[in-house]
């Protein structure tokens, strides 16, 4: 069973965000996706200062298997990609909750979260994949 951490907030399409303390979020993909996936051999990650509306594909996972966009959960401006994930891509594989983010973001002022699902939803809905 994929890891589904309670404090993460998740999209049907299988990113993940975690709300930090300055009011930015940080993005990535769930463990259920990048297991999909399989061994990740590049990312690419938007670069700051891009602005994104909610359901933009905003990065891309290749692995040896599928290439796959990432869709921002959020409108916002990208504050950082994971610059990291350019040499190893891999860190999304090993710990996709943590060195594995894809993207910070400031949402805007009415970026709507309302398709967000909670670990419970979430955990079920992969369930049932």
């Amino acid at each position: 069973m994929s890891k589904v951490p309670a404090e993460l907030r998740y999209t049907k399409s299988h990113e993940w965000l975690r709300a930090l303390p300055d009011g930015s979020v940080e993005i990535g993909i769930t463990d259920h996706a990048q297991a999909a996936l399989g061994d990740l051999v590049f990312v690419e990650v938007p670069a700051a200062g891009r602005t994104l509306a909610t359901g933009d594909a905003c990065a891309v996972v290749e692995s040896v298997k599928a290439a796959s966009d990432v869709y921002s959960p959020l409108g916002g401006e990208v504050l950082a990609g994971n610059e990291a994930l350019a040499t190893q891509p891999e860190l999304v594989n090993q710990d996709p909750y943590g060195k594995g983010w894809i993207l910070r973001l400031k949402p805007s002022g009415n970026a709507a979260s309302a398709d967000l699902q909670d670990a419970t939803a979430y955990a079920a809905e992969v369930a049932g994949d």
